[in-house]
């Protein structure tokens, strides 16, 4: 392997590890939906109800 090839198995590890350790982070946090911006607060456990809901609260305003 040449050393180019190395240092993008590297980066792509790193970019791996990091996503997976946010996942897992934002699970302890108790996070239904990562990635959602209500996820903390959002009552259903599928994103689709988060969009939905945050809508309806932008509506009532």
């Amino acid at each position: 392997m040449k050393p180019v090839d190395i240092l993008l198995v590297l980066v792509i590890a790193a970019i791996v590890a990091a996503a997976v350790t946010y996942i897992v982070r934002a699970k302890k946090k108790g996070v239904k939906c990562i990635g959602c911006p209500a996820a903390a607060d959002c009552a259903k456990k599928c994103c689709s109800g988060c969009a939905s809901q945050q809508s309806d609260s932008q509506n009532r305003v």
